[in-house]
């Protein structure tokens, strides 16, 4: 498994959900360095919304689960 995934079960709903707003605010800043050409390593666009997809995911998980 992914070593940023373990990490990431490892968190409760809240701590899911403050990640999911700093990975969002980091994926805004690169969106806007990429934009004025300051980003070198375009491949981190693609991780940050990885990333995202993950911790929304993992809180989908966390929701049903509670809801059972």
């Amino acid at each position: 498994m992914n070593k940023d995934l373990v990490e990431l079960r490892k968190k409760n709903l809240e701590q899911l959900n403050s990640e999911l707003i700093a990975t969002r605010q980091e994926q805004f800043n690169l969106r806007i360095k990429h934009k004025t050409g300051q980003l070198n390593e375009t491949n981190q666009l693609n991780a940050a919304r990885k990333k995202i997809a993950r911790i929304k995911t993992l809180m989908n998980e966390l929701k049903i689960q509670d809801s059972k």
